[in-house]
Order: structure tokens, then sequence, then C-alpha cells
């Protein structure tokens, strides 16, 4: 099976020309075919060589996607299911805003962080996804504008889809030197976010990266007793250690980080969480944002439900009054399967169903 050459940054497909025989500026001219002009086949790049255009279709393939199936919301928010050549599904979903068109991306095959309240972790991972498979996430949701003879674009990129990132580091870096390129999409870092439960010493990695990507940290508790009733990585990274990579990232980056925080009905709502959360985040105030998040209720969770709005403005009203900036946001795709992992856990017990019958 071949590999997508969307997984391969412009570095990587330099050096491979080079130790193919080819001549680097090569690199330059695949580059705009695949992201100026978005060609799917090699044989439309007709100022390479037709053996050039043979060592590619000999090596690489540029579509491994296909979509199976695609919801489309009052809103404007789209939620594609993507097939992957193994036969696997993967969710994308683009969200439109007053600033831009987002895309949120999945980085994994299912997801084994486990947070109890998650459809991304109803589906134990299988594998990760490689670069090219991330890339072509975003391509695919570009030729869907490309289609209708629009001109938008990509603007942003949310990496906060099924799976969790930093357990496919490798990848996550080669996918955002690819979509961060000049050459290329140039999809400004400052446009995109990746987004992690807390694997701690990944934070120290990607501290050192020096990255202008924003960083958000699913927290969704304050205290190590309700994190790890809520999500099980707090055993294995409990919010001490948490913290402190957090504080070496501030200082590394002096960049704001974003605190993810799902808001779960008479679990983690009261006012007395939001002033234990202020507190945790008191010493970082001036660089932190607590991103408050309706819950989107998934049938296989029905322990937990949606926050009410007094519980939720009470919440908002508390981290205020301590000095929290802080938001609510604002639910897109309701009319959809909106819970990330919701439309493909039901497209595979779909599947599964039809197969019995």
């Amino acid at each position: 099976m071949k590999n997508s050459i969307y997984g391969l940054t412009i570095d990587q497909l330099k050096e491979w020309f080079l130790e193919n025989g080819q001549k680097k500026y090569r690199a330059e001219q695949v580059w705009d075919w695949l992201y100026i002009k978005r060609v799917t086949e090699f044989a439309e790049m007709n100022n390479l060589s037709k053996d050039c255009i043979q060592l590619l279709e000999d090596n690489f393939v540029i579509r491994t996607l296909k979509e199976t199936v695609k919801q489309e919301s009052a809103d404007g928010t789209i939620k594609f299911l993507f097939q992957m050549q193994d036969g696997n599904l993967i969710e994308t979903v683009l969200m439109r805003f007053k600033y831009g068109n987002s895309v949120c991306v999945t980085t994994q095959v299912g997801c084994n962080i486990g947070c109890s309240f998650c459809a991304s972790g109803l589906l134990k991972k299988s594998r990760d996804l490689n670069a090219g498979e991330i890339v072509e996430q975003i391509m695919q949701v570009q030729a869907h504008f490309d289609a209708q003879q629009k001109e938008e674009r990509v603007s942003h990129i949310v990496v906060m889809g099924i799976g969790e990132p930093f357990d496919n580091y490798t990848n996550l870096m080669d996918f955002l030197k690819v979509v961060n390129s000049q050459k290329g999409l140039a999809i400004g870092a400052r446009h995109i976010t990746v987004s992690t439960s807390g694997i701690v010493p990944k934070i120290y990695d990607y501290a050192d990266e020096g990255l202008q990507v924003n960083l958000a940290i699913s927290i969704h508790a304050p205290t190590n007793e309700l994190r790890t009733r809520i999500m099980k990585i707090n055993k294995a990274y409990p919010i001490e250690k948490l913290m402190a990579s957090i504080d070496y990232y501030l200082e590394k980056s002096n960049r704001r980080i974003t605190f993810e925080y799902i808001l779960l009905r008479d679990v983690n709502d009261h006012v007395e969480e939001a002033n234990q959360l202020a507190k945790l985040l008191e010493d970082k105030r001036h660089l932190s944002y607590v991103n408050l998040i309706p819950y989107n209720s998934v049938d296989e969770h029905d322990q937990y439900q949606q926050s009410t709005p007094e519980a939720i403005s009470a919440f908002y009203d508390a981290l205020k009054k301590k000095g929290i900036n802080c938001g609510v946001r604002h639910e897109q795709g309701a009319d959809i399967d909106a819970a990330c992992g919701q439309l493909r856990s039901k497209q595979i017990k779909k599947d599964k169903k039809e197969v019995t019958v």
C-alpha cells in the first residue's frame, strides 16, 4: 500500500528526490501542484518529465481517503466520514465562523485515553494516522470548497478530532510543518491549535519545538479526585505534574494557553469547582483562557448530561469574578452527530448490523 505524498514535508520531499536521482527543485514544483493548483493526479503535473511522474506514481498516491458520509448542519457545519485505504473510518469537521473556516482533524483511529464522557474513546485505538492522512483531511475539505467554485479556503485548523495528538507526536509535527509551509497552504501557526488531554512528557517536548502553534489542554476538573474520575489519564499525569509542564511551556513560549472545560451536569459544574479552577490557574491567569464547553450528550455515556444554562452562567461568573479570562463555546452542528466520534461509532454499528442481517 503506497503512502500519500501529502505526508512529506517540503524538506523531506527534496531529500527524497535527491536520493532518487532527481534535482531537489522538483520538490517545489510538486509542492505547487499539490497545494496551490491542487491537482489529484501526478499526470497533471505537466512541467515534470515522464520519468519523474512515473517515479512519483511508483512510490506515492495523492488521495487515500474516500468520502462515505457527509452531514451538513443548518448552521453551516459539515461533518465528513472518510474511509481510509485499510477500511478504517475517521471523522473530519468543517466549522464556519465570522473569522474564517476552521477544520477539526483526526489523528488516530480510535482513542486509548478513555475519557469517561467521550464518544471518541468508545472504540479503542487501532493505529495512528500517518502525516499524509492528517494533511489529506484538510485537502479534502479544501476540495469541497473548490468543487463549489467559491473563493473559500481553510483558514484555521484545530487538532481536536478523534485520538490524542501527542500520542502520535512525530506525525503531528510533520503535519504542522506541511500545512504551515508558506510555499503551500500557508495556514498561519497562530491559526492552528493542538489539543491534548495532558501527556506531560510531550508537553515539554512541544515547548522545546519553539512553534507559534496554539496549545489547548483538556482539563475538565480542578482536583485530582474529580479529574481522575472523569479522565483516567490523570492517574498517570496528575494535576501537579500537568501544571508543572504547563509552567515550563509558558516560560518557554510566553504564549497564551487555552484550558478546555466540558461542563457536566452536577459533576463538575458547581461554583465550588469554578473557584477551585480559578485558584489552580491563579498564578498563570495572564496567559490563560478557559473555554467552557456545554456537553454534547452521547447515548453510550448517559450518566452525563449537559449542564443547565443557569449552572453554566454561574460557573462563568465565578471565574470572571476571580479574574480568569473565559468564554462559553457556542454549540455547532447540534442537528447532526455533533459529538466527536459519534458519527464514526454510529456508522460502524450500522455496518456490523448489515453484515449480520
